[in-house]
């Protein structure tokens, strides 16, 4: 891996992914030997990236241990103390930026654009979560007795446990992981195997080397039967979890079993309405980067092109000329914008829906075939309700559009789902916009955009299939990752007639 190793001052001139400190070993504040490991492989090549340690189940209750006493020490911090760990977490993230991007692109299979958003994402949530700590703690409430003061406080909820996916493995961690840490729990994260090293590894070496202290931040890694562990701990309060609405409904019901609080973001079937008096060309290079960016592996992208009959035709055609001009291929190694997607079985499921959608009655307007893992950016028209493509989160480079009479027919069509994440509307008119948008049931709604967009500092969350309510970001986080407590302060104590 000595291609993407990272070197940074914080540990005196030694590579930050030296595989000497990390290979073979798990991570509870330190790295210690572990009795199996993994090989995590590049999607674009199928070369060996690293070890990485695999966790036991059996011990989960161990590392809670060690989270549970670590993070009362740690939430006795002062908020600025703990806010300066984070300042440095983000400094070493910046200080190290291009190795991190490199070791992005390779185990991600992203392009280059996408593992520099992906790290500065990182880097603003670590600054952001610094900045909760000067929010206020609480509310001063009213008190019948003027002699004794009431207050309610938010405090730290405990141990957080975060299950993270392999598509943004660093930033859909770090939403959930930075300001957890900085409002005084303790993290225990397991990454995607699949991204074990920019998912868990990094931001381990990055917080050891911050001074984040021992126990505080944890990394178990393997498979779904260390997650339902973590899941199924009593000592961790809250489960935060980012991926399938199949598997988010299993983390729900194991969370809720054991009385936890659990935040769902799960997938998306985002509609991109295109109104008759939009700017097609816009509208088309829009709905193509919703629909192929990181090879439509994102919960956010463009599910559905729902397209006024008017101008239908036209929108195809310069939606399938983009389509057909991008450049596939191995985003390390080549300046390409469509890398590989990221294993073989999520290809046999794209490329399955794809067919079974022809099969129904819909036509090829570009791509559908595919060399490796590398599938060419796709186009479906005539798209229907009841085919696949129009039903299902694809999680491939797949536009599938449908063409509607009118608004309401648009409206109605893009509510047509179980999903609820975001949506989109591309139109001359903001008043026509802005009556279109707030009929589009979903967390995020974006006018004369594309669906895919996320910041720190707004509250991000779906709704339906797309998740609980649970919103990330902004001060939304004091509200996930704390909890209330009511405190009454009296100068003398109160007597009773007991």
């Amino acid at each position: 891996m000595s291609s993407v190793t990272l070197e940074t001052s914080a540990v005196k001139g030694a590579s930050l992914l030296d595989p000497g400190a990390w290979d073979g070993k798990l991570f509870d504040g330190d790295w210690k030997a572990a009795p199996k490991t993994f090989t995590v492989r590049e999607p674009a090549t199928g070369e060996a990236l690293g070890q990485v340690g695999a966790s036991d189940p059996q011990q989960m209750g161990a590392t809670v241990a060690r989270a549970r006493e670590a993070q009362r020490e740690w939430a006795s911090w002062t908020g600025e103390k703990r806010a300066a760990v984070m300042r440095e977490a983000a400094r070493l993230f910046e200080a190290n930026r291009a190795e991190i991007v490199d070791c992005i692109i390779r185990e991600t299979g992203g392009v280059r654009g996408k593992g520099e958003t992906e790290i500065q994402g990182s880097i603003d949530e670590l600054y952001h979560s610094a900045a909760l700590l000067i929010q206020p703690e609480g509310e001063l409430l009213p008190s019948p007795n003027p002699a004794r003061l009431s207050l309610a406080r938010r405090v730290p909820i405990g141990i957080v446990g975060v299950i993270a996916p392999w598509n943004f493995p660093m930033l859909l961690a770090m939403r959930s992981v930075a300001p957890a840490i900085a409002l005084g729990n303790a993290v225990i994260l397991k990454p995607d195997p699949q991204t074990a090293i920019v998912g868990g590894v990094v931001i381990a070496r990055v917080f050891e080397s911050a001074g984040v202290p021992k126990g505080v931040f944890s990394v178990v890694n393997g498979g779904a039967d260390v997650g339902e562990a973590l899941v199924s701990a009593p000592g961790v309060r809250m489960i935060t979890f980012t991926g399938s609405t199949a598997v988010g409904r299993r983390v729900g019901e194991l969370a809720g079993r054991n009385l936890k609080k659990v935040a769902l973001e799960l997938g998306g079937k985002s509609p991109f309405i295109v109104l008759d008096d939009a700017d097609l060309e816009a509208a088309a290079s829009a709905g193509a980067w919703g629909s192929f960016l990181h090879q439509g592996q994102i919960c956010m992208a463009t599910g559905r092109h729902i397209v006024l009959r008017k101008v239908a035709d036209q929108y195809i055609e310069l939606l399938a000329n983009k389509a057909k001009h991008l450049p596939v291929g191995d985003p390390f190694r080549a300046e390409v914008a469509i890398g590989p997607i990221m294993n073989a079985k999520q290809l046999e499921r794209v490329h399955q829906i794809v067919t079974d959608t022809v099969q129904a009655g819909a036509q090829l307007a570009a791509g559908g075939s595919y060399e490796g893992l590398f599938y060419k950016p796709t186009v479906l028209t005539g798209v229907t309700a009841g085919m696949p493509a129009y039903d299902l989160e694809i999680f491939g480079p797949v536009a599938a559009v449908v063409v509607v009479e009118d608004e309401e027919e648009a409206i109605r069509v893009a509510n047509d789902t179980e999903y609820g994440l975001s949506g989109a509307v591309q139109t001359g008119s903001l008043e026509r916009g802005l009556r279109v948008a707030q009929q589009i049931r979903s967390g995020l709604v974006h006018i004369n955009d594309q669906t895919i967009g996320d910041m720190a500092g707004i509250p991000f969350g779906g709704c339906g299939a797309s998740g609980n309510g649970s919103r990330f970001g902004s001060t939304t986080n004091i509200d996930e990752f704390t909890e209330w407590q009511w405190m009454t302060i009296g100068a003398t104590p109160t007597r009773y007639p007991f």
